[in-house]
């Protein structure tokens, strides 16, 4: 799925923005985020060279944490009072408590792997709603998403470049 998306904004972004912003973009999205950023700069999409790929991937992936770090319980308190919003705030929680047990077990650490290791719905964002839920103090969390997001990005490259690269280069 996530491969589709990335073609389908890859596409979509394309024609109207730098190929730099459509990486910039996807690292921005839930979900997408640095992976999907970095799957669309590589060889078999838009073959973005890897040096001016990397910062801009992380940047983009970095770009939200610290409003959901900051901002996100009072979000989500404010749509559990608004009619089908509400929906969406306690789909949020539970996949937040879903992850919990993850990272309360290891702390620092545990959210270090949480946001590097690049699996489905794991991630900087995920990441930053778990901490800010389990109300993780900020100069831990923000260190500790960043060292997740630095892991995924060299786990990202090797895959993107390195496998896809030699696939379609």
């Amino acid at each position: 799925m996530t491969d589709s998306l990335v073609q389908w904004l890859t596409a979509v972004l394309g024609g109207k923005v730098s190929a730099e912003a459509v990486i910039f973009i996807i690292s921005m999205i839930p979900v997408l985020e640095l992976r999907g950023g970095l799957l669309a700069a590589s060889p078999a999409l838009l073959n973005i060279p890897i040096w001016k790929a990397v910062p801009l991937c992380i940047l983009g992936n970095l770009l939200p944490i610290p409003f959901i770090l900051l901002l996100i319980e009072k979000v989500l308190d404010f749509m559990e009072q608004v009619p089908y919003l509400d929906r969406i705030a306690l789909w949020l929680r539970k996949k937040a408590d879903k992850h919990k047990g993850k990272i309360e077990a290891y702390g620092f650490w545990g959210l270090v792997f949480f946001v590097g290791i690049p699996l489905p719905g794991t991630g900087a964002w995920t990441g930053a709603l778990v901490a800010s839920l389990l109300h993780m103090k900020i100069r831990k969390s923000v260190p500790a998403i960043l060292l997740g997001i630095v892991l995924a990005t060299v786990i990202m490259s090797l895959l993107s470049y390195g496998l896809l690269g030699t696939l379609f280069g």
